[in-house]
């Protein structure tokens, strides 16, 4: 049984999960659709309702793993990508850029945003102030994880696409051609290679490198500007 402390933990983090992952999908959605491909419009994507882009694993199943392992302190995730039809949009490699960025950009301002709402926790009655205060810190990271992490130049990431369009022609066509198999080599590189280095004594914690350093920067950063 999870216990009542871990329970509220993990509680305070399942919201900042499904509103990031929710704002992340709806920015590509609403952007392709402002750019000219309403494909994600007409399938009713681009909405805030969240079960419009849970995925059974990576909305549900993988958070709900990693708060159980790490004890409510850490939690990660994704959902259903939004469908673009690149070839509608009306300039296909500038917007292509823009589409992607979107995402990982909603996730920076969400951080921001949430920063500044820290900074009012204190007027909150004390009943609420410690939980309202760790779901906002909660949101600052999470969305900082998620800024960073698909940033990542590795399709199917959004730093992925960027780089396929950036890249000289030969170069990016040989990238693209990663996007089916992209994700089993992201997991297996930030994930099942630093546990397996682990066994053998060596560190190995590329996610650790690439993604959470890079993302308690800017956290620091973050709460330095807002005085916390």
């Amino acid at each position: 049984m999870i216990e009542t402390g871990l329970f509220v933990k993990i509680l305070a983090w399942v919201a900042p999960v499904l509103i990031a992952i929710t704002f992340h999908e709806a920015a590509h959605g609403w952007t392709a659709w402002k750019l000219g491909d309403d494909t994600a419009y007409k399938l009713g994507r681009v909405t805030f309702n969240p079960f419009r882009h849970v995925d059974p694993f990576g909305t549900v199943l993988l958070p709900g793993l990693m708060l159980l392992i790490s004890g409510g302190s850490a939690a990660f995730g994704y959902a259903k990508p939004v469908p673009v039809n690149f070839w509608r949009l009306r300039n296909r490699k500038r917007d292509t850029i823009i589409v992607a960025l979107a995402g990982p950009f909603s996730n920076l301002i969400l951080a921001i945003f949430s920063a500044g709402l820290l900074t009012i926790v204190v007027m909150f009655p004390e009943g609420e102030r410690s939980w309202t205060g760790a779901m906002l810190f909660a949101s600052i990271l999470i969305n900082l994880i998620l800024f960073v992490f698909n940033m990542l130049p590795v399709p199917p990431l959004d730093g992925g696409r960027v780089a396929v369009v950036l890249l000289p022609p030969t170069l990016g066509a040989k990238l693209a051609r990663l996007e089916r198999i992209g994700f089993v080599i992201i997991l297996a590189v930030l994930f099942a290679l630093p546990f397996l280095s682990g066994q053998f004594g060596v560190d190995m914690n590329l996610f650790k490198w690439l993604v959470t350093d890079p993302a308690e920067y800017l956290l620091r950063v973050i709460l330095f500007s807002f005085g916390l």
